[in-house]
């Protein structure tokens, strides 16, 4: 770990990465448009804390083994993508609650801690961390550190940017077209992931 500009630099990187359009993002939007802020909470600490832990498995091992069988990483990716396929379905899907309707649920922490592991952004971004900053385990401490906060406070600004907009979309055919575009968000982050 280097001083002040690798610190600079690092949570640039980290706060970049977490406030990009993204799947964890468009989660955040469609969920607190759904359910509120508070609901959202959990799924938001779920990201804060599951992509950190994530982040720091990938520096103790994980790392060198996706670098040495990149058929790991490629299959991970295929599999990620197609489980938020599956999830962009349900969010497009999505009936608005509405009188006499049972208003369903958000994502729980666990729920959204354990989507790291099949989000192929958050593993994109893990790998091109450790490498990037060459990261000791001192320096992965540090970044997963700087994920936490950037992920919540990111996460927390799209969520208001959800809730809000659930402001202006009191009629359910108006919630379910920003749940499409929610869904469509989440389709079109996976295609640079899917790329490159």
């Amino acid at each position: 770990m280097e001083g002040a500009a690798w610190l600079a630099s690092a949570a640039g990187f980290a706060l970049a990465m977490s406030a990009t359009p993204g799947p964890n993002n468009a989660i955040a939007a469609a969920t607190a448009a759904n359910f509120g802020i508070r609901r959202s909470v959990p799924m938001m600490a779920g990201v804060a804390i599951g992509f950190p832990v994530m982040l720091l498995l990938v520096a103790f091992g994980a790392s060198g083994l996706l670098h040495a069988v990149p058929a790991v990483m490629t299959a991970l990716r295929w599999l990620g993508a197609a489980w938020m396929l599956w999830l962009a379905w349900g969010i497009a899907t999505a009936a608005p609650p509405g009188p006499g309707t049972a208003p369903g649920r958000p994502m729980t922490l666990l729920q959204a801690a354990l989507f790291q592991w099949v989000n192929p952004k958050a593993w994109i971004i893990a790998v091109g961390a450790i490498a990037t900053y060459n990261a000791d385990a001192a320096g992965a401490l540090v970044l997963a550190m700087m994920f936490a906060v950037a992920a919540f406070g990111s996460l927390l600004a799209w969520a208001a940017l959800g809730a809000g907009t659930a402001r202006l979309l009191r009629r359910p055919a108006a919630l379910r077209w920003f749940n499409r575009g929610m869904a469509a968000l989440l389709v079109l982050s996976l295609l640079p992931v899917l790329a490159g």
